[in-house]
């Protein structure tokens, strides 16, 4: 349970020091080091012959062996030490919210995986109770994160009482607090820079393994958002202390892997080598850590190909020849809206909630605002949702500019074939996106009755990627944001979706000029509704 820890109290609060009864009753050492192995069978029978009644002691104390050795592992601790009253740049969020919320979706990954405690560096000078609950807990942390603190008292504090720590990682702080690894030191040199040099290390492998996880790390918190905060600590677990299981398995399995290219794909590895776009999203893709998925994605939506897409479609879908595996996040768990009008919603009402506005203008929904970092950030989207000439068949194909690596403009489209969930408003949408198939779940989480807006939530995977998100996308019929008056409305179906104001991307609506629209000939819109208000039909 993540739990701030509130200034000036003059003594601890009870609710805080039930969570911290880890901190009280178990020693530095891991759990793991005083676990027995179970005696073997031969070797308890000498000593039944030899004294038999030692014999019951001997099986009770194998019993117990075999049954601590199923046991999960204890969670990664991590204590986070934030400067009092200091602002992030997520929409000028304080960051003590911004790390509370981060702990609370790293349970999103796993639930009892990750403890994670949020203080404020005033109890660092409170000289009181809190100090030395602070201390006490410190001293129990796999990771210890240090945002905003500047103080010259706290930095003093933190590196007098966090020196056996092993894993400390310190983001816009006083240069004063060394970050560590592994338990190796790691030195900031250039101004603006995470980590620069790695120190401690003695063996070459091991430097270039935390080197890449440095840069990935750096790289990710320099992009300031949710997702990638919280990937920051997932990629210092996963590196240092035990496998994360979203970020597992991203590696080619070396000689296995270019077997199975060269042997099923020869054809399309050269035809990719032979083609500019197909080789720079190769050398491009090359220079992103194989977890990071802002990365990755814009090196494919930047250079994307026919090539390309043979490239994948053979390499990955086909023969997964990098045996990766991924699959849909299960939290968070979003419900759907129930009533639309009025009335209960339905499957048809629900489809019609997605075809929008389109009829009434060349669109269904623009874009407003989105939380995933990769895929909701593009300037420009539109929503087309539409009933296809098949009995049954629903369509999607978002429309949405991307600004290359090379600085240029360009238009993107995919389409995704869309089928209902079990719930009425929940559905699975699945897209070829350059040879690779993603599998989504999307949920209608609220619209409002005159379709002035609505918030849609997905979470998704490519499983041959090895890659799953989630997300949320706001949409107007015209890309503004909703009236004052909705506000408190959105707060609460952001709430259902356990997502801040401050997550969200506003998207780019200002040169949106000649969008590849349209949808097939034959294509049918709504079958319950009408779209009555015509607002906005001069937009």
């Amino acid at each position: 349970m993540a739990l701030a820890a509130p200034p000036r109290l003059p003594k601890p609060m009870p609710g805080f020091l039930r969570t911290l009864q880890f901190a009280a009753s178990q020693t530095v050492c891991h759990p793991c080091s005083h676990r027995r192995k179970p005696l073997p069978v031969p070797q308890l029978r000498r000593i039944a012959l030899r004294a038999p009644t030692i014999l019951p002691l001997a099986v009770s104390e194998a019993k117990e062996s075999a049954m601590t050795e199923d046991l999960p592992d204890p969670p990664v601790r991590i204590v986070a030490i934030v400067g009092e009253g200091s602002v992030s740049p997520l929409k000028s969020a304080p960051w003590q919210e911004v790390m509370l919320h981060t702990a609370k979706r790293l349970k999103w990954v796993d639930e009892g995986g990750y403890e994670m405690l949020v203080f404020t560096d005033n109890l660092c000078k409170s000289g009181d109770e809190n100090a030395t609950t602070l201390q006490r807990v410190s001293s129990l942390a796999d990771i210890l994160v240090i945002v905003a603190v500047t103080d010259q008292e706290s930095v003093m504090w933190i590196q007098a009482n966090c020196v056996n720590i092993q894993n400390i990682i310190c983001f816009e702080s006083s240069r004063d607090l060394v970050n560590k690894l592994g338990g190796s030191y790691v030195l900031s040199e250039k101004k603006g820079k995470l980590f620069d040099k790695i120190v401690g290390f003695s063996q070459s492998k091991k430097a270039n393994e935390s080197e890449e996880v440095v840069r990935t790390v750096s790289e990710a918190w320099d992009r300031h958002n949710s997702d990638d905060i919280r990937f920051c600590l997932l990629v210092i677990i996963n590196a240092y202390i035990r496998p994360v299981s979203i970020l597992k398995n991203l590696r080619s399995k070396g000689f296995s892997t270019l077997n199975c290219m060269v042997k099923n794909c020869g054809p399309q590895i050269l035809n990719c080598l032979l083609d500019p776009n197909c080789r720079k999203a190769l050398q491009c893709l090359n220079q992103c850590s194989p977890v990071d998925q802002v990365c990755n994605y814009r090196c494919i939506a930047s250079y994307e190909s026919p090539n390309l897409e043979a490239f994948s479609l053979c390499v990955l879908q086909k023969h997964n020849c990098l045996e990766l595996d991924a699959k849909i996040p299960e939290k968070p768990y979003v419900t759907p809206m129930e009533k639309f009008r009025g009335k209960d919603l339905c499957n048809e009402t629900a489809e019609d909630l997605f075809v929008g506005w389109l009829g009434s203008l060349n669109w269904s929904w623009r874009v407003v605002a989105g939380q995933n970092p990769a895929y909701d950030q593009f300037p420009c989207q539109y929503q087309l949702f539409y009933r296809g000439k098949a009995k049954g068949s629903f369509w999607y194909e978002p429309v949405f500019q991307v600004k290359t690596l090379e600085e240029k403009m360009v238009w993107r489209r995919r389409k995704y074939r869309v089928k209902r969930g079990k719930i009425p408003g929940t559905f699975y949408f699945s897209v070829l996106d350059n040879g690779v198939v993603s599998n989504e779940f999307w949920t209608i989480v609220d619209v409002n009755n005159d379709l002035s807006w609505a918030l849609f939530h997905y979470s998704g995977a490519a499983r041959v990627a090895g890659q799953s998100y989630t997300g949320a996308v706001l949409v107007t019929p015209d890309g503004a944001y909703p009236k004052d008056a909705d506000r408190m409305k959105l707060a609460l179906a952001l709430e259902k979706c356990g997502i801040k104001d401050w997550e969200l991307y506003t998207v780019d609506n200002c040169s949106c000029i000649d969008p590849p629209l349209g949808i097939p000939e034959g294509a049918s819109l709504h079958s319950m509704i009408e779209v009555k208000d015509q607002t906005w039909t001069a937009v």
